[in-house]
């Protein structure tokens, strides 16, 4: 009989305990004599949330793979859609709008290359279908005749359209294929079946279409039947597990993927099922949240694959990632930290998640002039500032033993602000007072390290400032101005002086921003705009991998910065204005704050941890 090292390659080895595992145990054998088990690191299934995207629908179309999506067009309160969103693996974006609004289109292609086919805009039916370059859609010519509710497969170039609703109210249910060269539309071979609502994948001459129904939405006969094209003709092959409709998909023709549908017009299964190119097996993963009318990643593989949900009023917008992995995924997750001994807003913040800083603030009219250590589990008392202040700024990247606070105002009197100019240093210890800053302000922002930091904007009453301050660690110079100005209570985060990031802000009282601006030591340049403008928002990270949350009206939305772009993240649990920021993209936190209504000032801290993948062994038995 042969042995597992000359059929594999490999020993089986003994350890005392699990050794550290990375990818190179995929397929390992150890026995662990301290539990007594025999283990391996094998690849299973699982489905795991993300980031929701921001308009939830139905009946839309998507393109794209698990990393690179695009979703458009559909059916939402208060009618037909056409937005657009792309997701990049974390969150989601605006892009150009869909070249129509309507519902019942689905897509194929890549994020950046994409086509649309079939849609039910207001009036009925319609044949025409766009095209997607990254950021705007344009005509891609018409279908031959009206459809809506296809199967899909293939390129932008290549395309397949097949199946669908031809009218009226997707009652006629039809079996015509058409395929798209790059420029139009022409007619293929029929599928075996006339159905509407199934799911495709796979390529323009290698395709598989799945599930579907044949009758109309009140009576309808749901099927498991998978047809197969070669470019030429369909043929049959092996039925689903359970019949379905409205179900979304991944994969190839060999290796493809639907999960989601629904075996009635109204309950949605949460199963997941795979195909080898002949036989259909349920996956032990199955959705979280069920759903139907979603989307799929067309592009995407049967090993990673995205579902964005669908459904019915209230629109849902869930997002999950399929992944067949040796990796356990946690997702991305805002989470309860220790609260802080003394309720603040507008404080100076810095440090990293497990060895944070909140300085001053206001609690209530009160500034307040205690700082607050931070050790990743619990808040404790540090020393005071020399000078109790509130709405300063910090140089939020500098670790917690090698802080500096500046700005703000010491004066709880609205008609006497104390707006002020010191700075002053932490050690880890005590706090001490250095030069004075180049100019007065309070609601201003600040990043950088303690030897190398810049303030920017803020308020010097009645004036919104455009001024810059940069700090060397002993004295505070001039640097070039905010180009648009007039920008106060706004995030900022940034590694050094010479790479910073300012987001969103208040520009006049009450009127939010979704400028981003990057500063390079020397000029001040534009940067991406957040999805959502807003002022009062913290911050954490460095120029090119930076997040945004809170702001003004409690907002709760969180946005992650690339270094060009800003997508959504999951959400903070409790909205908040003037809320504290620090740490970074993976690891940040989120700091007392503001409840503008009722007026309530927080203890809460929240952290917030970046998705994570970790190899995950699994314990053999003869069962």
């Amino acid at each position: 009989m042969a042995t597992y090292e000359e059929i594999y390659g490999k020993r089986v080895k003994d350890f005392d305990s699990d050794p550290t595992l990375e990818s190179s145990y995929e397929g390992q054998v150890w026995y662990n004599s301290g539990s007594g088990t025999l283990k391996s690191v094998v690849s299973f299934d699982s489905w795991v949330s993300s980031t929701p995207y921001t308009t939830g629908r139905r009946s839309f179309g998507s393109a794209g793979s698990q990393t690179a999506n695009l979703i458009f067009g559909g059916a939402a309160a208060p009618g037909a859609q056409n937005a657009t969103e792309e997701y990049n693996g974390s969150g989601w974006a605006n892009g150009g709008a869909f070249g129509s609004a309507g519902y019942g289109v689905r897509g194929m292609g890549t994020q950046t290359a994409a086509l649309s086919a079939g849609l039910f805009p207001p009036g009925g039916f319609n044949s025409a279908t766009f095209k997607y370059d990254g950021s705007t859609w344009t005509s891609a010519g018409a279908l031959p005749a009206n459809r809506a509710t296809m199967g899909t497969a293939g390129t932008q170039t290549a395309g397949l359209a097949f199946g669908g609703s031809g009218g009226p109210a997707f009652v006629n249910t039809v079996n015509s294929t058409y395929e798209y060269d790059g420029s139009s539309w022409t007619a293929g071979n029929n599928l075996g079946t006339a159905r509407t609502y199934l799911a495709g994948f796979g390529i323009q001459t290698a395709a598989a279409g799945c599930g579907g129904y044949t009758g109309n939405p009140g009576a309808t006969t749901n099927s498991a039947a998978t047809e197969e094209y070669d470019g030429t003709n369909w043929t049959s092959s092996g039925n689903m597990t359970v019949s379905l409709q409205r179900n979304s998909s991944s994969g190839t023709q060999t290796a493809g993927l639907s999960f989601g549908g629904s075996p009635t017009p109204t309950i949605a299964p949460t199963n997941c099922q795979k195909y080898d190119g002949s036989t259909w097996a349920n996956s032990p993963a199955t959705l979280g949240t069920a759903n139907f009318t979603g989307g799929g990643s067309p592009s995407g593989t049967q090993t990673a694959a995205l579902n964005t949900e669908g459904g019915s009023s209230p629109y849902g917008a869930t997002v999950e990632e399929f992944n067949q992995s040796i990796n356990t995924i946690t997702a991305a997750a805002w989470a309860s930290g220790g609260a802080l001994n003394t309720a603040r807003n507008g404080m100076g913040t810095s440090g990293t998640q497990t060895a944070g800083l909140a300085a001053g603030g206001n609690t209530g009219p009160s500034k307040l002039n205690n700082s607050e250590e931070y050790n990743g589990t619990s808040w404790t008392e540090g020393n005071n500032l020399n000078t109790a202040r509130g709405e300063l700024a910090a140089a939020g990247n500098s670790p917690q033993t090698a802080s500096l606070v500046f700005g703000g105002t010491t004066s709880s009197t609205p008609d006497n602000p104390g707006i002020t100019n010191a700075s002053e240093e932490y050690d880890g210890t005590s706090w001490t007072s250095g030069n004075n800053m180049n100019y007065s302000a309070r609601n201003l922002g600040g990043f950088g390290i303690q030897t190398s930091a810049v303030a920017a904007g803020g308020l010097g009453p009645p004036t919104y400032l455009a001024t810059t301050g940069e700090y060397d660690g002993t004295n505070w110079t001039a640097g070039t101005s905010l180009p648009s100005g007039l920008q106060d209570n706004q995030g900022m985060t940034g590694a050094s002086q010479t790479a910073g990031l300012l987001a969103g802000g208040e520009g006049t009282p009450g009127a939010a921003t979704d400028a981003t601006l990057e500063y390079d030591g020397t000029n001040w340049t534009t940067g991406g705009v957040l999805a959502t403008a807003l002022y009062g928002n913290g911050a954490a990270g460095i120029q090119t991998a930076a997040l945004s949350f809170g702001g003004n009206s409690d907002k709760t939305a969180t946005e992650g910065y690339d270094g060009t772009a800003w997508s959504t993240r999951p959400s903070l649990a409790t909205g908040r204005n003037r809320v504290g920021g620090l740490g970074t993209n993976t690891a940040a936190l989120a700091v007392g704050g503001l409840l503008t209504s009722p007026g309530t000032v927080l203890t809460n801290t929240e952290e917030f941890t970046g998705e994570t993948e970790t190899v995950t062994a699994k314990t053999l038995t003869t069962s």
